[in-house]
């Protein structure tokens, strides 16, 4: 087991309901797949340049322990969400 962080930058345009439903697929996604060890929610911050035409987007880093193919499992998910704007995954 590796241990990883991935963050996400969910788009602001997006309803408060979708934002937290998208918090929380992610969130389960990674607990059948591996360990997670936290969920740090950055909330709604400035973006540095402009994404879609958007100026914000609402961060949210997740902290966990999984096998070495989980994180590309992951990064699949994240890209085909629509409402996820950006994604990154880091092993620690």
């Amino acid at each position: 087991m590796q241990k990883y962080e991935s963050m996400i930058v969910i788009s602001t345009k997006q309803e408060e309901d979708v934002i937290k439903g998208l918090v929380e697929k992610f969130k389960s996604l990674i607990e059948e797949n591996g360990t997670l060890v936290s969920v740090d929610e950055w909330g709604k911050k400035r973006l540095a340049y402009m994404i879609n035409k958007e100026t914000e987007g609402y961060y949210v880093l997740y902290t966990y322990e999984a096998n070495t193919v989980f994180p590309a499992e992951f990064e699949r998910r994240a890209r085909i969400s629509e409402g996820v704007m950006r994604y990154m995954t880091i092993a620690l």
